[in-house]
């Protein structure tokens, strides 16, 4: 832990407009400090978020000295490009506002790298820092995982695991290649997850005014990574899948993954903090995520350890947040085999 002033360039950032991601937020700050990050991370907060929640968030930030609370204004599209059909879950309707984190350079940040709140850290991550981008306006990212092992309804038809990415890599230590503009379209799809970028006015103004024009907002099925996909078209580099872990990623691309190499890890659809893992190793509405969730439950458990009389606002905000449901108790198979290089058929 420690004090990090508004006046280093370089900075983590997330969002909540909700109380139930609080936990998430919170616990990602302690992996920070766990890892040893030197760099602060900005929590960009609506009033949506809540009284209670608000002030447990300042008394964190005071405690530990890694936050910097900052109120934002909803971002929301104008009249006519509200999504009323698309959008795959009721918890994306507000990620618009993720946009916000690009007028960072208001504050005089100079690169930043949003970490999506139900995320934790397990290896030091700071190295992302280093990664040059080919320019001041273009976007570091990794592609969006299309497998669809489970075949779910809301999917496109194109996203299989022929067509996803990350079955082109074989190996932990490989990253998916540059994006050529005749890739075929999944490869051309980001996760909004982590985002590694240069904020500038100039940037902040351009992506801005394509948010008020564009006719495609209604049409976004994951609002934020669908639009950042279209704007930073032919402009955004992909980077290691290990500063993204989807935690499904261990099961999906098992010759990727490697325990020992991920440094972020995105618990994506239900959140660790629902629910304790259970004496079984069983969690995630599939079952499938036990030793995923025993990690984020071990860094929680450890933020409980450190955090002294003072903590105790926060304590007991967080304490009315996590462990509330039942745990899961039944494991749902793969719905088929994950996929392997000789799956990737030529395109066009």
């Amino acid at each position: 832990m420690g004090s990090y002033p508004k006046t280093n360039s370089y900075c983590w950032a997330t969002l909540i407009t909700k109380s139930t991601y609080l936990p998430g937020a919170i616990i990602l700050a302690h992996s920070l400090d766990q890892q040893k990050s030197q760099f602060p991370l900005v929590v960009q907060y609506t009033a949506s978020l809540g009284e209670d929640s608000i002030a447990a968030l300042e008394a964190e930030a005071k405690r530990s000295g890694r936050i910097i609370p900052q109120e934002v204004e909803l971002l929301i599209p104008r009249t006519g490009q509200e999504n009323t059909g698309s959008i795959v879950a009721e918890r994306f309707k507000d990620t618009f506002t993720k946009l916000r984190v690009f007028q960072l350079y208001e504050h005089g940040y100079t690169k930043v790298c949003f970490l999506d709140a139900d995320m934790a850290v397990f290896h030091n991550p700071d190295v992302i820092f280093d990664l040059e981008l080919p320019g001041k306006d273009w976007l570091g990212a990794t592609h969006a995982c299309v497998c669809n092992l489970d075949s779910d309804k809301w999917a496109p038809s194109n996203w299989l695991k022929g067509n996803c990415a990350f079955t082109t890599i074989d190996d932990p230590s490989q990253t998916v290649g540059d994006i050529s503009p005749d890739a075929r379209p999944t490869y051309k799809l980001l996760n909004g997850g982590t985002l590694l970028f240069h904020p500038s006015e100039e940037l902040w103004k351009c992506m801005l005014d394509t948010f008020n024009t564009t006719s495609k907002l209604k049409t976004y099925q994951f609002p934020d990574q669908d639009f950042l996909a279209d704007f930073f078209l032919g402009k955004w580099k992909p980077i290691s899948w290990k500063f993204n872990a989807l935690k499904t990623m261990r099961y999906w691309h098992p010759r990727m993954w490697s325990d020992e190499i991920v440094v972020v890890v995105h618990f994506i659809v239900d959140k660790p903090w629902e629910r304790r893992v259970s004496d079984d190793g069983i969690a995630g509405h599939l079952g499938r995520d036990g030793e995923m969730h025993r990690w984020w439950w071990s860094v929680y458990d450890d933020w409980i350890g450190n955090l002294g009389d003072e903590g105790k606002e926060v304590f007991e905000t967080m304490n009315k947040l996590v462990g509330k449901e039942a745990p899961f108790t039944e494991v749902v198979p793969l719905g088929q085999e994950p996929g392997r290089v000789e799956d990737v058929h030529p395109y066009p």
